[in-house]
């Protein structure tokens, strides 16, 4: 155990780390908003620059499900630096980008080198704090990094209004270096050499299988890859919903979407503040059952009643509030539960919720513009799925009595 503290998990580490999990939604909260400046720029198609963001979910699915083993393999800080300098040259590229094949490509890779950097700041994590300590910290990173969503489609906003669309990226190739920078400062390597596991794809599917097969973290994973799901199928559409169907103007949305992710941000932090203290199983019951009720809510409303607009915001911000309580303390208690392979466990976590938002977006927006029947029924049937994974799938075992019997409840201390 001695190995696994000779670096220490300081303010700064996790500091750079929510720097880490900013890389998604900056690179596409602030891009998103310049979707018909774009298409005009390289005289496309709304449907080509749509595609980019699908490419860039793709790539962060991909990036996270081989960043993670890699890591495993040869340790975080090498991989990691590597990760952000490609991150960096991608952002650059797609600023640059003369044609939406480029800036398609570009956002794959920029995607890729994201979910890599993004997984092993977490295995990072995992590597120096269990119990308690690790589900507070990554409460915290997901509370802190939730601002931002709040950020980007205002920084984006405001980009647009006084500056080119290109100058987004070209943030976010600043932001990369800063990261590299601050790796390179307060990142120690974590993972010391007798620790680490061989490579290869065999060694990479065995641990694979060895993560799939533990009974806790599956059901764990179905907690953190439904909500997530149910998480994008309102991005994907709530804009529509408010604003197509409701005649929200855009600024007014902007200020509910920040406050929704506020929301978010707060339970998060209210999460890693009760970690130790309050079950996290009980936390994530608590965000299932709101969640489950905002989804009955705004289905009712969009079958009966076209959605009203007071109901529509008020069942956002239960639904996003929830999350703060689900995504975080699921993926927490997934890595408790294999802390032999964090990379791989990580891996496989990021590649689930990622896939699960690339899938989920486009088919929560099939009805069209205007109707929230299938968001509403994605939002439901998510936050069903995350409940039957916490309470089926992830069940605690028995408690034993006798003297070994902490030696098969650590992620539920960690609870």
């Amino acid at each position: 155990m001695k190995t696994r503290r000779q670096a220490r998990l300081t303010a700064g580490l996790v500091a750079t780390v929510v720097f880490l999990t900013a890389i998604a939604p900056l690179a596409t909260d602030m891009y998103v908003p310049a979707f018909p400046r774009v298409a005009a720029e390289l005289s496309t198609t709304a449907t080509q620059v749509q595609l980019t963001l699908t490419t860039f979910f793709v790539g962060m699915a991909l990036g996270q499900l081989i960043g993670g083993p890699v890591s495993d393999q040869h340790g975080r800080r090498i991989p990691l630096l590597v990760a952000l300098l490609v991150t960096t040259a991608a952002s650059i590229v797609c600023a640059l980008a003369p044609t939406i094949a480029v800036m398609t490509t570009a956002r794959f890779v920029q995607g890729f080198a994201g979910g890599w950097a993004m997984v092993i700041g977490r295995a990072i994590i995992v590597d120096l704090a269990a119990g308690a300590q690790l589900v507070r910290v990554l409460n915290l990173i997901a509370g802190v990094g939730g601002l931002a969503p709040i950020v980007g489609p205002l920084l984006g906003g405001l980009i647009l209004q006084l500056l080119h669309w290109r100058v987004s990226f070209w943030l976010v190739a600043v932001l990369g270096l800063a990261m590299t920078l601050a790796v390179l400062v307060v990142v120690p390597e974590s993972l010391p050499r007798e620790r680490r596991h061989a490579g290869g794809i065999q060694n990479f599917l065995a641990a694979g299988r060895i993560v799939l097969s533990n009974r806790e973290y599956v059901g764990y994973l179905v907690v953190a890859g439904a909500a997530m799901g149910a998480l994008f199928a309102y991005v994907a559409t709530s804009a529509f919903v408010l604003q197509t169907m409701n005649g929200l103007s855009p600024i007014a949305y902007s200020i509910d979407f920040a406050a929704n992710a506020a929301g978010m941000t707060v339970a998060a932090l209210i999460a890693a503040r009760l970690a130790g203290r309050v079950s996290t199983r009980k936390l994530i019951l608590a965000g299932q059952v709101a969640a489950l009720a905002a989804g009955i809510a705004m289905l009712v409303g969009a079958l009966w009643f076209d959605a009203p607009l007071l109901l529509a915001i008020v069942c956002f911000f239960v639904l996003m509030t929830a999350q703060g309580l689900m995504i975080p303390n699921g993926g927490a208690l997934a890595s408790a539960s294999v802390p032999d392979h964090p990379g791989t466990g990580s891996a496989v976590q990021g590649f689930v919720q990622w896939v699960a938002a690339g899938t989920i977006a486009p088919i929560a927006g099939l009805g069209g513009q205007h109707t929230a029947v299938p968001m509403a029924t994605l939002i439901t049937l998510g936050a069903a799925v995350s409940m039957i994974g916490l309470l089926v799938l992830a069940r605690p075992k028995p408690a034993k009595t006798g003297p070994g019997s902490r030696s098969g409840m650590a992620p539920e201390a960690a609870a």
